[in-house]
C-alpha cells in the first residue's frame, strides 16, 4: 500500500530535518532551504499492514496559500510542522489547516510542534495551550524524540 504524506509549514521549522531523522536516522545542524519539493520514501508496518510512505517535504512558505496545489494533489495525510520557538510559525495555523481541510476534507492532519529540545517544559506547555483544539505532538528532529511516533500515528490514521 502506497501513501503520500505532505509536510507543510513555514520555512525553517525543521520539516527537512524531521524527514531526515525519520528516513535516515540522521540530523545535521546545517540549514539548507528546500526549493520546491523533496520526496523521500520509507516503508512502515502498521497493524500488520506494509505501508510505503512517499514523503513530500514541501518548501516552507509564510502562507500555505502559496504552496502549489499540485503538491497537495493525491495526498493521503499531512504533517503540519511549526517551530515552538517562533510564534509566527503557528499564529495562523488554524486558518491554514482550515483552508487545507476545505480543499481536502477527509485528509488526516497531524500537527507537530518541533524543536522541543530548545524550550523548557513550561514554555512547551504554554505554547501547546495556545494552539488548542489541535493536539500537537512535541518533537525534536535533533534528538529524535517522538519523530517516529508522529509518522506512525499519521500512518495509522491513513490506513483506517
Amino acid at each position: 500500500m502506497n501513501k503520500k504524506v505532505i509536510l507543510i509549514g513555514h520555512f525553517g521549522v525543521g520539516k527537512t530535518s524531521l524527514v531526515k531523522r525519520f528516513v535516515h536516522s540522521q540530523f545535521s545542524e546545517e540549514y539548507i532551504t528546500t526549493i520546491g519539493v523533496k520526496i523521500d520514501k520509507k516503508t512502515l508496518t502498521v497493524d500488520g499492514v506494509i505501508v510505503n510512505l512517499l514523503i513530500w517535504d514541501i518548501a516552507g512558505e509564510n502562507s500555505q496559500q502559496k504552496v502549489p496545489k499540485s503538491y497537495r494533489l493525491g495526498a493521503h495525510g499531512a504533517l503540519y510542522v511549526f517551530d515552538i520557538t517562533r510564534p509566527a510559525t503557528y499564529e495562523n495555523m488554524h486558518q491554514e489547516i482550515k483552508a487545507l481541510q476545505e480543499v481536502m476534507p477527509d485528509l488526516p492532519i497531524l500537527v507537530m510542534a518541533n524543536k522541543k529540545d530548545l524550550v523548557s517544559t513550561e514554555e512547551l506547555n504554554e505554547t501547546l495551550s495556545k494552539i488548542q483544539p489541535y493536539n500537537a505532538i512535541a518533537t525534536s528532529a535533533k534528538t529524535g524524540e517522538l519523530v517516529n511516533e508522529a509518522f506512525e500515528e499519521l500512518t495509522q490514521k491513513m490506513t483506517k
